[in-house]
């Protein structure tokens, strides 16, 4: 009896520190918390999953990553995002968003999705060499989407608008003269461009349209811990410069400022009546200033 007893302590200490292991263990996996996004593909959710890894490194707490959910139309991922079967995502906001869903206020691309260059058609950049203010720019015709939510600015600013059902129709109706100018995005027209080689265009020299459009990062309203830390490390990462080395190593960004010629524009401010009240525009550390550009040089 004596022998059996003692033949079986070792596998008894084994077992406690089995056990103890397992306990000591058990918090870590507890701590990494699922984070559940959809694939993405493109530019943008590439750079929203870099940011957003490069917020998370700037924190204790642990996730586990998850961007297997397939892509899918916005309405879907907002959905799933309110139905808590995906963490977050990321879109340009809106009231209705804001309603819907818990946003982080720190935009993404610090403001410059807001900013607006003219597509043109080649030969007609005499129309555009005089305008130096909103009023000005009212005496031009701009081609935007019927249901998109530029056009919706655009026409809050009264500027002349031409709707549009069909966007691969635009670049041919500026082509045919169905309109003088179509917005764009400060990082889209060359690569548009390029898609039409066969089409006269090209894009405006002096004007840049900006109003503010932040892109944010949202999760459900009641998961206040991921706002939080998503927060948190964002703002990390703007206090110690590394959310701006990031962004301006984008290669979006860089392709604007290689291209758009930014801080030599004519800047003409609209006003964006959709935009939530709780937008932060007086924080300067948020957004992009592109005459800033020549101080860094």
């Amino acid at each position: 009896m004596t022998r059996s007893l003692i033949n079986t302590r070792p596998f008894a200490k084994l077992k406690l520190l089995g056990m103890i292991f397992c306990l000591l263990i058990l918090p870590l996996q507890v701590q990494a918390k699922p984070l559940r996004m959809v694939e993405g593909d493109g530019s943008i959710p590439k750079y929203a999953k870099g940011l957003l890894k490069l917020a998370l490194s700037k924190i204790p707490e642990k996730y586990e990553w998850d961007d297997s959910t397939a892509t899918n139309t916005e309405a879907r991922i907002i959905q799933m995002v309110v139905e808590n079967q995906l963490d977050v995502c990321w879109y340009a906001t809106t009231n209705e968003f804001e309603e819907r869903m818990q946003p982080i206020r720190i935009p993404m691309y610090r403001g410059l999705l807001g900013y607006r260059v003219l597509m043109i058609k080649k030969g007609t950049q005499s129309k555009f060499d005089g305008i130096r203010t909103l009023e000005d720019l009212r005496r031009v015709s701009l081609g935007s989407g019927r249901f998109w939510a530029d056009t919706d600015v655009l026409l809050a600013n009264n500027l002349n608008v031409v709707k549009v059902l069909k966007y691969e129709g635009m670049f041919f109706m500026l082509d045919g003269d169905r309109f003088d100018a179509f917005p764009r995005g400060a990082h889209e027209p060359w690569a548009e461009m390029k898609r039409h080689p066969k089409l006269d265009l090209e894009v405006e020299k002096n004007l840049l349209m900006i109003y503010p459009n932040p892109f944010y990062f949202f999760v459900n309203k009641s998961n206040n811990e991921l706002a939080k830390n998503i927060e948190k490390g964002l703002r990390i990462a703007i206090e110690d410069g590394s959310f701006e080395e990031y962004f301006m190593n984008d290669p979006t960004v860089k392709d604007v400022i290689a291209n758009a010629n930014l801080k030599s524009r004519t800047v003409i401010k609209l006003q964006n009546p959709t935009l939530p009240k709780l937008t932060p525009l007086d924080d300067k550390t948020l957004w992009f200033d592109p005459f800033s550009l020549d101080k860094k040089e």
